[in-house]
């Protein structure tokens, strides 16, 4: 059981239709977010545009983001709900905007030195962020 409830991922994202389940946070991702989710989530992780075009461009194309009308596919959007999962999980278990953006963008031992951000860009990557996280929040040795 996460600590980090679908209403905090929907914050992350700033939707406007808030999912209270995972269930409702899933059809939403299933039925593709708005496209102004990814934006959201990039502008809550990174910090500067360069950053925010270079992950935005990570996640999708530019040429493609700037085609895509009102809604991302749900592959996309599997993709902004995970961003936003770690973005939302790291606000929580560093307690400031700030801090959570620093610790993303800064290489990390256990992460094989590279920054977390780089890391959850994939379901598994994104999981061993997550762990590491929990790790430093109980105190655990990481």
């Amino acid at each position: 059981m996460s600590l980090i409830t679908p209403e905090a991922v929907a914050a992350v994202m700033e939707l406007r239709q808030i999912p209270h389940t995972l269930a409702e946070l899933e059809a939403l991702v299933r039925d593709g977010l708005p496209k102004s989710a990814l934006r959201a989530g990039v502008e809550h992780a990174t910090q500067g545009a360069d950053a925010r075009r270079a992950l935005l461009a990570r996640i999708i194309p530019e040429a493609t983001y700037k085609r895509r009308r009102d809604r991302l596919t749900p592959d996309e959007s599997e993709k902004t709900e995970r961003l936003a999962r770690i973005v939302a999980t790291t606000a929580y278990v560093w307690n400031d905007e700030e801090d959570a953006r620093e610790f993303l963008s800064t290489p990390h031992p256990e992460l094989e030195g590279r920054a977390p951000l780089d890391v959850a860009l994939t379901e598994l990557g994104a999981r061993r962020v997550e762990e590491l996280l929990w790790k430093l929040f109980y105190g655990l040795p990481a």
